[in-house]
């Protein structure tokens, strides 16, 4: 399976995954968009042993959410979501967004669901139908 690679923000945490992903889900819950600062987080979910990290586990920190046994890893530099343990470390949680992905690499499954779809941010809806731009309007 081919690996992908991927790491924080800063350049501080890298690591590489294989793109072998069981699931990919869009995640809406408040604590979701808490963490992310957005309305939802992009979350792939593989088995743990498919990671290998490159640098900077030291630079690391996670926080532990236990209501929903929920967890957050990220760079204590800049702060970017990096992948976690989860179901007594059998289970690796990717954020999508901390992938180097390009034009010639492609995941190979696609968003499946919204999932806590009840708690999306009042927003959302209208921000579906928002223009889209290159880049910043002018």
């Amino acid at each position: 399976m081919k690996k992908i690679t991927g790491g924080c923000l800063c350049g501080s945490v890298t690591f590489e995954v294989s793109n072998d992903f069981s699931q990919f889900h869009l995640c809406h819950c408040q604590q979701c968009q808490k963490i992310t600062g957005s309305a939802h987080a992009s979350n792939l979910f593989c088995k743990s042993s498919h990671i290998t990290w490159l640098a900077g586990t030291d630079k690391t920190k996670r926080f532990d959410y236990p209501d929903r046994h929920f967890a957050r890893v990220f760079c204590t530099e800049c702060g970017t979501g990096l992948p976690y343990l989860v179901n007594k470390g059998k289970t690796l949680i990717v954020p999508a967004g901390s992938l180097d992905l390009d034009e010639e690499t492609v995941l190979n499954v696609a968003p499946q669901d919204n999932i806590f779809w009840h708690e999306r941010a009042a927003w959302y809806d209208a921000a579906l139908a928002a223009p889209t731009f290159a880049g910043f309007p002018k």
